[in-house]
């Protein structure tokens, strides 16, 4: 008798404009079987990298991929030269990321056309993420029409935010007719991150107070209280809040105004400005912090004022959040800055040390991939290096939800 295998993997798909970034895992040990990246889609010179883990095979194919479809089908047959097809029994459901989930979106959720209705609905608040997020949907479940689909929102975990911290004070019916208010993003990796900052502690996540800073290209801050999240620095966009790599972050809305009635820009040259040349990107020229600390070590006063523009800007996060939650255990840098740029850290926290912050320097210098401390044993508040991990997240929420549901 042929011996029936456990449905225990789930394929992750992160689909944006032109790419399609996919991971198939284990959830029986968690482990990662294949990972890929499809890119430049709808171009002739688009390329997919595929790496089997299992068998440490990479292959790399170059040539036009007309669509999302296409892109679908060749991660397919992929995975299929590895023996691990969207066709296989143990294949038990398909993640997506969907960046905007409003507030109708809470928790993962199975995907129906109910579903996809409401997120085309979200598209006006996201119309970079949402419409790339159902393409890949919309193909996933043309090729796998009978497996479960799940959407993991970056919204959801910043939706527990009381309305004192996700409404703007502007006329609540307008700001409910047009859906305005806080939303916040990269939610998946700020749950990921406090919850293994608690158990870097040895604590349940419901016993700690977390500050978590995300720092990428794109960036932000989130209070943690217990579990949840009570307030974040990205809103209604990604672009509030934080420097980042391109885009401004906090900016005086009368700006805004100010370009377009003494500039003379209009309304998508003024967008163009705040979220792909402002930021690091805007102030110096350059968005990578490995360059800016280079540039820095040469003297180029430019990229210092960038740099201290960027510190300055996380340092009141950091002290506004402390103020919010009360009670901080711990300050959790993620993400590729956080996880690899020792200076930024070390400035982050220099000068904090009447709040229990410090960071020790022989500890703050070590790389690696697992997630530790970079705080003297004494400091009265922890601050640790944790490595994000948004796939493993997606995975672990919408397996357990597939068993729920089953």
């Amino acid at each position: 008798m042929a011996e029936t295998r456990a449905a225990n993997r789930v394929l992750v798909l992160n689909s944006g404009s032109s790419s399609v970034k996919y991971q198939l895992l284990d959830m029986s040990d968690r482990s990662r079987l294949a990972v890929g990246l499809v890119e430049r889609i709808g171009e002739q010179t688009s390329r997919l990298k595929h790496t089997c883990l299992t068998s440490g095979d990479t292959r790399e194919h170059t040539g036009p991929i007309a669509d999302h479809d296409a892109a679908l089908k060749a991660v397919a047959e992929e995975l299929s030269r590895d023996g691990l097809g969207l066709d296989s029994p143990e294949l038990a459901a398909i993640g997506h990321r969907v960046v905007h989930g409003g507030m109708f979106f809470t928790e993962p959720t199975v995907i129906d056309d109910e579903v996809l209705s409401e997120v085309e609905r979200l598209i006006p608040v996201a119309p970079l993420h949402n419409p790339a997020n159902l393409t890949g949907i919309r193909t996933a479940r043309a090729l796998r029409p009978d497996l479960p689909q799940v959407a993991v929102f970056d919204t959801a975990f910043h939706t527990t935010m009381p309305e004192s911290a996700a409404r703007y004070a502007i006329d609540p019916k307008i700001a409910d007719r047009h859906r305005i208010r806080r939303y916040g993003f990269h939610g998946t990796s700020h749950a990921y991150v406090s919850r293994e900052t608690a158990r870097l502690l040895g604590k349940d996540p419901s016993e700690v107070n977390v500050i978590v800073l995300h720092l990428g290209n794109g960036a932000s801050a989130s209070a943690v209280q217990g579990g949840r999240c009570v307030d974040t620095s990205m809103g209604l966009t990604p672009l509030e809040g934080l420097v980042m790599g391109t885009r401004s972050g906090d900016l005086d809305p009368a700006v805004i105004f100010h370009l377009a009635r003494v500039g003379g820009m209009s309304m998508d040259e003024i967008d163009t400005l705040l979220n792909k040349r402002s930021g690091l990107f805007g102030l110096c020229g350059d968005n990578d912090m490995r360059e800016i600390r280079r540039r820095i070590d040469e003297g180029d006063e430019e990229a210092a004022l960038a740099f201290d523009i960027y510190i300055h800007r996380l340092r009141k996060y950091i002290g506004a959040y402390y103020a919010v939650l009360g009670k901080v255990d711990a300050v959790a840098f993620t993400a590729g800055v956080g996880e690899n740029a020792a200076p930024v850290r070390e400035a982050a926290i220099a000068g904090l040390e009447t709040l229990g912050l410090a960071v020790d320097p022989e500890r703050n210098a070590v790389r690696g991939g697992e997630p530790r401390l970079i705080s003297p044993d004494s400091a009265r508040v922890a601050v640790a290096v944790v490595p994000t991990d948004e796939e493993l997240e997606i995975a672990t929420q919408t397996y357990a939800l597939v068993g729920k549901n089953n």
